[in-house]
């Protein structure tokens, strides 16, 4: 028999998903998201042991969620679909050094994360004991993450990328639409949605590659699932976003194929991919004989 709590999740998110669909409720819009490949990246909010792994110090509060909402494989997809497409990937990491100990207050979860010892290093330029910790990578990611192309912002240091250079690395590449998934989802990838939001960013939330903890007190994804609704561009599926990545990159091989003649009618434009490369290769054999 499936849970309570299973149960309440897969209601929120089938209400999630209604109100983006539903064109009949009136209650709000859905702007959407168009994916520019030139002007998109894959941004990843702390793929790491600590949260993603039966092995971290929060799998006993997060663990149920992410197994829930198949995060770790979903995860798995955003980033190779994204690699396929060339878009830029970037992960905005959690990390704590000894230093950060002086620290004099914090929040709730702040404060849990510090006594937990969660995202610990032994130093901004230390590695030591770093390979398979907390503050890791998830293994499987590491292929994606460690190929030299991924970039690797500083450290957040509590939920939002106030705190990094995210959003620097991000102008200084052009990249004005952001697809956004991670760890965990009311806490950083939430805080990452609202700044990006607010520094003008277009934000498409990826709502079952992320998961959050759930205490007595509350559910954190179902409490996210809402707020995604109601600040992003848009809320996707892992299966929509995949999608979406799919069809930018093949418009922009069309085109890219498109541009080896002259087009001054847009005779290419509007075709589906497999139609426009039919005609070009007509046009082509034509222009050969």
């Amino acid at each position: 028999m499936k849970s309570k709590s299973f149960i309440t999740k897969v209601v929120l998110i089938n209400m999630v998903i209604l109100a983006i669909t539903s064109t009949a409720s009136g209650d709000l819009p859905d702007p959407g998201m168009e994916i520019l490949l030139d002007r998109t990246a894959l941004v990843i909010t702390d793929p790491q042991n600590d949260f993603l792994s039966p092995e971290g110090v929060t799998w006993g509060v997060v663990g149920k969620s992410v197994q829930e909402n198949n995060t770790v494989e979903n995860i798995d997809r955003l980033f190779k679909a994204a690699k396929q497409a060339e878009i830029f990937v970037f992960i905005s990491p959690h990390y704590y050094y000894p230093t950060d100990g002086d620290w004099k207050f914090g929040g709730a979860l702040e404060e849990l994360m510090h006594n937990i010892k969660m995202y610990d290093r032994k130093g901004a330029l230390n590695l030591e004991g770093f390979k398979g910790s907390g503050s890791d990578w998830l293994e499987q990611y590491k292929k994606y993450i460690e190929d030299g192309k991924t970039i690797i912002t500083s450290p957040h240091k509590i939920y939002g990328p106030e705190t990094n250079d995210l959003v620097l690395q991000l102008r200084k590449r052009g990249i004005d639409k952001i697809i956004l998934a991670g760890m965990s989802a009311n806490l950083c990838t939430e805080s990452h949605m609202r700044e990006l939001i607010e520094q003008g960013f277009e934000v498409a939330v990826v709502a079952d590659a992320t998961a959050a903890a759930q205490f007595p007190e509350g559910d954190g994804y179902a409490a996210a699932l809402i707020n995604f609704r109601f600040i992003a561009n848009a809320v996707w599926t892992t299966d929509q976003a995949v999608e979406n990545i799919g069809n930018a990159f093949e418009i922009e091989e069309s085109n890219d194929l498109g541009g080896s003649f002259k087009n001054p009618d847009n005779k290419y434009n509007g075709l589906a991919f497999s139609e426009r490369v039919d005609l070009i290769l007509r046009d082509w054999i034509t222009a050969l004989w």
